[in-house]
């Protein structure tokens, strides 16, 4: 089956897809064959390779369009909730169900229910998607009668769910149940002749949105975007398109311009131990999406471990200052010697940060002369806080 030029402007105009390489096609091809029938579709394909951008129009050719298109992600709600969600629920089926709920499946009868990320689906839960498949019957949570529906399902997912299967984590029945129709999209740079009209596609709905004259996009920006490695694939591409046009209120795209919105390539580096002030951590190209996302969680490790350690340097220098008003108090009275505030947090033991308000809140009373209005206003907090304060600590009166 070919597609007509009226197809392809149906298809880009209406639904976003946008591409002409013979990946593409291959694709463009198996959605319009699927999409008249009631055929449930399995989409793959790494994030950011447009998975929901052809649910909507398989959803939007088929003859289900006058119904609703139900978006699910699976990977987004809570596994305790996630079947109360697709199923419904009556009331006191669980602590915090006060009234009866309808679930997604319901809400979508006779139309199509998109769930994405399937991949994070729980097991328990996918049993009971599998009869929904099979027999078009489910029961809503806390409820012993059974009701039908009429929903076509698509599903997506950038995980790979044959290795799933082998790890015990997805049902090999429910994966050959979604994949009547399967649709596999290919990562940006496997179809990188596509950037060019991706990237016009983008410019021009962006201009229009912002009321700019669209000119176009040079050559040289062109090269520069197709020779880019978009981990990201066409969501990467397409923010990239949008925030150069839109802070710049660009009608052409210049390879120059294009550039000073382009991260330069970092380095490959082997892990070994970091200084405690580094907080940039270079990454490496990545094959697979979740390492990336992994390196992404290990650089929020790091930096939380010198945001710690720039707080107890904080907190340090809170006790030095402190001990500064201390002996100043202390020579005005000449009554009492000077305390030893710096050595009683030098301590590790000792460096709490409930002992240490209870120092400061102490040493304030005492430069104020346990007047509580001038010592609240000192502190900064309100004179009920101070009381709290005071009274949490036992630091009613004078001593």
């Amino acid at each position: 089956m070919l597609f007509s030029e009226n197809d392809y402007k149906l298809l880009q105009k209406k639904f976003g897809i946008v591409g002409d390489s013979k990946l593409i096609r291959e694709q463009i091809i198996r959605l319009l064959q699927a999409a008249p029938t009631d055929l449930n579709v399995l989409i793959t394909g790494e994030t950011g390779t447009g998975k929901e951008v052809f649910a909507n129009a398989i959803h939007g050719l088929s003859k289900r369009n006058k119904y609703p298109l139900i978006k699910v992600n699976c990977a987004a709600i809570p596994e305790t909730l996630l079947e109360s969600e697709l199923f419904g629920h009556e009331k006191g089926a669980y602590t915090g169900a006060i009234e009866q709920r309808k679930g997604f499946f319901e809400v979508a009868d006779n139309g199509t229910i998109f769930l994405d990320e399937i991949g994070e689906m729980p097991l328990g839960t996918q049993v009971k998607l599998l009869r929904v498949l099979e027999s078009g019957e489910f029961s809503r949570l806390g409820s012993t009668s059974v009701k039908k529906v009429n929903v076509r399902v698509i599903a997506a997912t950038n995980r790979n769910l044959e290795q799933e299967i082998q790890s015990g984590l997805f049902r090999h029945d429910l994966f050959y149940r979604l994949k009547n129709v399967q649709l596999k999209l290919p990562s940006l740079r496997d179809h990188p002749e596509d950037i060019p009209l991706l990237a016009d596609f983008f410019a021009r709905r962006v201009c229009e949105k912002n009321n700019i004259e669209y000119q176009g996009i040079s050559d040289d920006s062109f090269n520069t975007l197709k020779s880019l490695p978009f981990p990201g694939n066409i969501r990467e591409l397409k923010n990239l398109i949008e925030t150069v046009f839109t802070l710049e209120r660009l009608e052409y795209l210049t390879n120059s311009m294009l550039r000073l919105y382009i991260t330069p390539a970092l380095p490959a580096y082997t892990y070994s131990e970091q200084p405690a002030e580094a907080s940039i951590i270079p990454f490496k190209q990545y094959e697979e999406p979740h390492q990336f996302e992994m390196e992404i969680i290990f650089r929020a490790l790091l930096e939380m471990k010198n945001d710690i350690s720039e707080i107890k340097s904080a907190m340090k220098q809170l006790a030095l200052n402190m001990h500064d008003l201390s002996v100043e108090f202390y020579q005005r009275q000449n009554s009492v010697d000077e305390p030893d505030f710096e050595n009683s947090f030098t301590d590790s033991e000792n460096f709490r940060l409930d002992l240490i308000e209870k120092q400061v809140i102490e040493n304030a009373l005492k430069y104020n002369l346990y007047n509580r209005k001038k010592t609240a206003k000192a502190l900064g907090i309100s004179l009920r806080t101070l009381y709290r304060k005071m009274s949490d600590y036992n630091l009613d009166e004078e001593k």
